[in-house]
């Protein structure tokens, strides 16, 4: 136990807020598409309740979230740790009641929320915080709430991004999540075509 913690507390310290603040500084940022992610799109827009209150941890340059602006949605909350892609956020969102923007620690955050929406946050982090992960988007999540988006489907010989495959996320979800998709996405970008798995999970009950 003593050594996973340690194990812990030492790839924080190598991916905290001075690490990917200095990813944003030098624009080294290849996990930012420039746009909405396809599959991300494709399972918004079927929603037909505007005022669900959604969370996009980890949000960056967060174009999913400018995405469901301009569809209507009304309950919107995005955090980083990093300042530079939130002040810009702010600037950009500054007169729109709609969303809020967080700068902070994602695993300190409160509040409750009928979907979360993944993207590239999970594999940002190692996997020896996976286990942290699950259970504090189990604990933002209201009752019948839905976590839903993407994970690598693939391991990378340098990270992050941190990769895996479709049986360690079942197993590791499993605790705390009912399964309503995971499956290889069809409608990934280029780059990434056949390394994504597009996942909707619901939060079990306690």
């Amino acid at each position: 136990m003593k050594e996973i913690q340690c194990c812990v507390n030492s790839y924080e310290k190598q991916l905290d807020a001075a690490y990917w603040e200095a990813q944003y500084k030098t624009k080294a940022t290849g996990w930012d598409l420039g746009k909405v992610s396809p599959p991300i799109q494709t399972y918004i827009d079927p929603i037909e309740n505007k005022n669900i209150a959604i969370l996009i941890p980890g949000c960056g340059n967060s174009y999913e979230a400018e995405y469901l602006l301009e569809h209507d949605f009304t309950n919107i909350t995005v955090i980083d740790i990093a300042p530079t892609p939130v002040a810009v956020l702010k600037e950009k969102f500054k007169n729109n009641p709609n969303i809020q923007i967080i700068l902070g620690d994602f695993f300190e955050h409160q509040g409750k929320y009928d979907l979360i929406i993944e993207q590239t946050f999970f594999c940002a982090l190692p996997p020896a915080m996976r286990q942290k992960y699950v259970w504090k988007m189990h604990q933002l999540l209201a009752d019948e709430g839905k976590l839903a988006g993407l994970l690598f489907n693939r391991k990378f010989e340098v990270s992050p991004p941190f990769g895996g495959s479709k049986e360690e996320y079942e197993v590791l979800f499993a605790v705390a999540f009912d399964f309503l998709k995971m499956d290889v996405c069809l409608n990934s970008i280029a780059p990434r075509a056949n390394s994504e798995l597009f996942f909707e999970l619901r939060k079990k009950h306690s």
